[in-house]
C-alpha cells in the first residue's frame, strides 16, 4: 500500500503543479481508503470551488490516474486544507438537531438532497444518537428521511 499512498500523492502534486502551486501533499491510509491532504494555500477557495465540485473534481481525476496505473483496489480520498473535516462536523452538529426534532415529534424527517459524502456523516451521526436513516430518491435529489 506504500506505493499506492506515493503515487496517489505524486499525482495530485502533480496535478497542483499545473495551477501553480507547489505543496507537499500529505498521504495517510485507512484500511484501503488512500486519505491526501493538501496544506492550506492563498488557492483554498478555487481548489474548493463552488459546492466543493473542483474538490471533488481533484479527487475524480486522482482515483482515474490511480485505477489506469494499476492500483484499482484503492479509493483515494482529498481534502484541502481540512474543508472535508470542518464540513463533517458542522454537518454533524447541525444533524443533532435535526434528530432532536425528530425525537420530540415522533415524525419523520426529509432533509434536503445531499451529496454521498453528507449523507454518510448524517447517517454515522444518526446511528450513534439511535436515529434511523434511509436514503431516498435518486442522483441530484438523493437525501435521507430521518425517524424514529
Amino acid at each position: 500500500m506504500e506505493s499506492a499512498r506515493s503515487a496517489a500523492a505524486k499525482i495530485l502534486e502533480d496535478v497542483l503543479s499545473f495551477f501553480g502551486l507547489n505543496v507537499v501533499v500529505d498521504a495517510d491510509e485507512e484500511g484501503d481508503i488512500i486519505h491526501l491532504a493538501v496544506p492550506s494555500s492563498d488557492m483554498n477557495g478555487f481548489l474548493i470551488g463552488t459546492r466543493a465540485e473542483t474538490l471533488r473534481s481533484l479527487q475524480n481525476i486522482v482515483n482515474a490516474i490511480m485505477r489506469s496505473k494499476g492500483f484499482g483496489e484503492v479509493r483515494v480520498n482529498v481534502d484541502i486544507a481540512g474543508y472535508k473535516k470542518q464540513r463533517a462536523e458542522k454537518l454533524a452538529s447541525r444533524a443533532k438537531g435535526w434528530m432532536d426534532k425528530v425525537k420530540e415529534s415522533g415524525e419523520p424527517m426529509h432533509l434536503e438532497p445531499m451529496n454521498a459524502a453528507d449523507r454518510r456523516t448524517v447517517h454515522q451521526a444518526a446511528g450513534e444518537a439511535g436515529i434511523s436513516t434511509e436514503s431516498v430518491g435518486e442522483g441530484r435529489e438523493r437525501h435521507i428521511v430521518l425517524k424514529l
